[in-house]
């Protein structure tokens, strides 16, 4: 079967679900993209590794990691292998020095290790042209044409405009003490804009 490789190219509020996440995959080299509904805690994961933040305590993902690499276990790919009643199944692919295995995950714990490990992601071309026909969020992520509010995605975003530098650095203290990394970047981005 053949594979198309996939980035990750925004994170954001679903758009018809409440309370939940959409990772946007986009086709590397190509214009297909494929947003898949995700929890709130693996947006967190996800998103916590994209930007590189380094939690107080190991999250359960980088748990996942440093336990794969105190046993030379290594991530070569994360591969987006089935497609059922709406659900997507995944695989990691996971090697050491004598044998190669795969693995069944869920999608979004699947690609919260992939942005840890720095593997790419893959998804079967028959999958991805269901999927992104069948998904009913793909017409409105492919509507939208700006992506540079991916990780915010909330209109709590206006709200950070009318708080002053200070308060901004008061938030973002608070909110990574509660752990809601996806809101810290949100603060984050808003106090770098001013500087």
């Amino acid at each position: 079967m053949k594979k198309i490789e996939l980035e990750i190219i925004a994170l954001s509020h679903s758009i018809s679900q409440t309370n939940s996440y959409a990772v946007v995959l986009g086709e590397v080299n190509g214009l297909r993209r494929l947003p898949i509904v995700i929890g709130g805690f693996e947006a967190q994961a996800i998103a916590v590794a994209l930007e590189r933040m380094k939690p107080t305590r190991p999250l359960t993902h980088d748990l996942m990691k440093n336990f794969m690499l105190a046993f030379n276990i290594d991530l070569h790919e994360v591969i987006i292998s089935d497609l059922q009643e709406g659900i997507f199944y995944s695989k990691l692919l996971c090697s050491t020095e004598v044998d190669t295995v795969e693995i069944d995950s869920r999608t979004s714990d699947a690609l919260a290790m992939a942005v840890r490990f720095g593997c790419p992601i893959f998804i079967y071309e028959n999958i991805f042209e269901v999927a992104s026909s069948d998904n009913p969020e793909i017409q409105k992520v492919a509507a939208k044409q700006d992506t540079s509010a991916a990780y915010a995605g909330s209109d709590k975003n206006k709200d950070l405009k009318k708080l002053t530098l200070e308060e901004l650095h008061e938030l973002l203290n608070e909110v990574l003490e509660q752990e809601d990394y996806i809101r810290a970047i949100s603060i984050r981005d808003e106090i770098n804009t001013r500087k």
